[in-house]
């Protein structure tokens, strides 16, 4: 299956590791990512706060182009895809929008494609029983919690994508590759992304919570599919915290494919644990 892909700026950068077990899986998984050509940040944390027509363009330019490539768009990048969905909308509902959009571009758009959640695709286009089938190294004993944060599944009407209050996917993607998904009260609890810059005090406050319900919870690590939540969860607690992991590079994992390039991308060092329980091989 060919997909259109938005990796953003995170997945290019300070989230590489979610980038190349993204592409891992796909591949594994049969889904060829085709990126969109000449993409550009998409404007989310501050860009859509300080300037609307901005924030609005930043976003607009990269669906006009992932329109021409006439392939359904997916993005990993929980940010990413909230800017888009809220763009496409409005870019189909005020037309003095679109035209200014078109105008800058010279390309019309029609809002022609799916902008779905990486998440969404594996789940509901590969499925759980292709993966359970593709499972060569059952993450067995490990017990997690499944981290969504705030804008993956929030608001339904906008995302329409598992539940919002109580969402499941992750959970039973945990299950699927073999390990053992907890239930907990903060699966979807902010972490204050959007004031990493700004108010750092809130940041690691919530983040610290956030951390603590985990342990409390009985977990030895987090999922997530969200860089900016992952980044707040893995730097800052400190020396106690728990390895925050991206669900692709579990996933990847239990298909058998080779990722310490990712997992020493960590700054809570997730490899211990993996060698404690057989999951990778120590040095």
């Amino acid at each position: 299956m060919k997909l259109s892909y938005f990796p953003g700026c995170s997945l290019d950068g300070t989230a590489k590791e979610y980038g190349s077990s993204t592409s891992a899986i796909c591949q594994a998984l049969g889904l060829e990512l085709i990126e969109v050509p000449d993409w550009n940040c998409c404007g989310a944390s501050s860009g859509h706060s300080t300037n609307y027509l901005l924030g609005q363009a930043l976003a607009a330019r990269n669906l006009i182009l992932a329109e021409k490539q006439g392939l359904d768009m997916v993005v990993a990048c929980a940010a990413c895809f909230s800017r888009f969905k809220k763009t496409n909308i409005a870019l189909k509902e005020n037309a003095e929008l679109r035209g200014k959009m078109e105008e800058i571009m010279g390309i019309p758009y029609k809002g022609s494609f799916q902008i779905r959640h990486l998440l969404d695709v594996i789940y509901n286009t590969v499925g759980l029983e292709t993966i359970k089938k593709e499972v060569t190294n059952p993450l067995k004993d490990l017990r997690l919690v499944p981290y969504y944060g705030c804008v993956i599944v929030r608001p339904h009407e906008l995302t329409q994508f598992d539940d919002e209050e109580q969402p499941q996917v992750i959970d039973n993607l945990i299950e699927a590759i073999g390990a053992e998904s907890l239930p907990w009260s903060d699966k979807t609890e902010c972490c204050g992304a959007s004031l990493a810059l700004t108010r750092v005090d809130i940041v690691k406050k919530l983040a610290r919570g956030i951390v603590e319900m985990a342990k409390e919870a009985g977990a030895q690590a987090i999922a997530t599919a969200c860089p900016l939540c992952q980044a707040n969860l893995d730097m800052r607690y400190g020396e106690d915290g728990l390895p925050v992991f991206y669900f692709t590079e579990l996933l990847g994992l239990a298909l058998g494919i080779e990722g310490k390039n990712w997992l020493e991308r960590h700054i809570t060092d997730p490899l211990p644990l993996l060698t404690s329980l057989n999951l990778v091989k120590g040095e």
